[in-house]
């Protein structure tokens, strides 16, 4: 499984413009509802907000990982967004998250959306990978430098 089956150019926005946690996850479920029929947004996003009362997806390094499940999609679909700013997602460092990957997956699976998870942790890991999403000035180039690593490690 490759991050690039489910996730979609359109599903990358590099400029997110909200500055506080809930307004990211709107504006991210907004760019997924644009990608994939997701029925009612309210829903994803209040299984979002639950998800994130358990214990922040802000996994540290300037990175989150917001997820869920929904009985609306029939498999994963992600969508990727990069805050300039810098937004404060109460990450496990304490500081602002700049890369946001927003993981959907359907309501009755586990095992694609663990190996998703993992996918996306492992490759967001490296710092200078990091770095260079965060420099891509288009989604197109942030799909390709994605497409691209995941090519090489094959």
């Amino acid at each position: 499984m490759k991050i690039t089956d489910f996730l979609n150019v359109k599903g990358i926005k590099v400029d997110l413009e909200a500055t506080d946690k809930e307004g990211i996850l709107k504006e991210m479920v907004d760019i997924l509802a644009e990608v994939k029929d997701v029925g009612d947004k309210k829903n994803i996003l209040r299984a979002l907000i639950e998800r994130e009362n358990l214990g922040s997806t802000g996994i540290g390094q300037g990175i989150a990982i917001p997820h869920g499940k929904t009985d609306k999609v029939d498999g994963l679909v992600a969508v990727l967004g990069v805050s300039r700013k810098g937004v404060n997602f109460e990450a496990l460092d304490g500081e602002p998250v700049y890369i946001l990957f927003l993981l959907v997956a359907p309501k009755d699976t586990a095992g694609p959306h663990l190996k998703a998870l993992a996918q996306i942790s492992r490759l967001l890991r490296d710092t200078y990978f990091c770095e260079l999403i965060r420099k891509c000035k288009t989604p197109k180039d942030i799909f390709d430098l994605i497409a691209k690593e995941e090519n090489r490690k094959v």
